[in-house]
């Protein structure tokens, strides 16, 4: 059986939803951050020397990143669903939008998290991350014109790796700028598993 172990708070709900979607069975071992400090607790690194969550065990494997741990569920377990076919031009776009989720996307966002948490004055990080974070959120937006997902008219991995960054986009305020990015988090939260992940996340924090 699959192991989850879910950090409260962080990006491993969208692998909870990625479980649910492809109806496998599967064990949530929950951990939870530190209250003042809001790391993870030394527990994880028993498990991953990152002491970092997602991380999930499969077959004797342990696998992190969440990109990773994506592609190898679908690959393992989605029988054809949540990805395009592999010689197909569809692919590489969803390759892209895979990595795109944990590297371009989500760095400005985290930067003005941060810099937010730590009410420090920057002289230069806050400018960069306020820049690069419109940079990043209008691209989405416009690419999401005339779709109803990522990649055409079906969910696929690429939906599950950047509906944590829209989630946090939403819970800036921003999509109120962004109307095809207000969209499409609607669309996400039609699924019926998203509103379980959600509650598996509050049921383990």
């Amino acid at each position: 059986m699959i192991k989850l172990h879910h950090l409260n708070k962080s990006r491993s709900k969208r692998i909870i939803w990625l479980l649910e979607e492809l109806d496998v069975d599967y064990d949530i071992i929950a951990y939870h951050r530190n209250t003042e400090t809001f790391l993870a607790p030394d527990e994880l690194k028993q498990v991953h020397p990152l002491g970092k969550s997602p991380v999930i065990e499969d077959n004797g494997q342990v696998i992190a990143e969440s990109g990773a741990i994506t592609d190898y569920l679908i690959t393992q377990y989605g029988n054809g669903k949540f990805a395009p076919e592999r010689d197909s031009k569809e692919y590489v776009e969803y390759q892209q939008w895979l990595h795109f989720a944990e590297s371009s996307a989500i760095l400005p966002l985290l930067l003005k998290m941060f810099i937010q948490k730590d009410g420090c004055k920057t002289n230069f990080i806050a400018d960069y991350a306020e820049n690069e974070a419109g940079k990043i959120l209008s691209y989405i937006n416009q690419q999401l014109k005339g779709k109803q997902y990522l990649i055409g008219e079906q969910l696929t991995g690429a939906d599950f790796m950047m509906s944590f960054v829209i989630e946090k986009v939403a819970e800036s305020g921003a999509t109120s700028h962004f109307p095809e990015i207000a969209r499409y988090l609607a669309q996400l939260q039609s699924h019926e598993k998203y509103h379980t992940a959600n509650e598996l996340e509050e049921k383990y924090g």
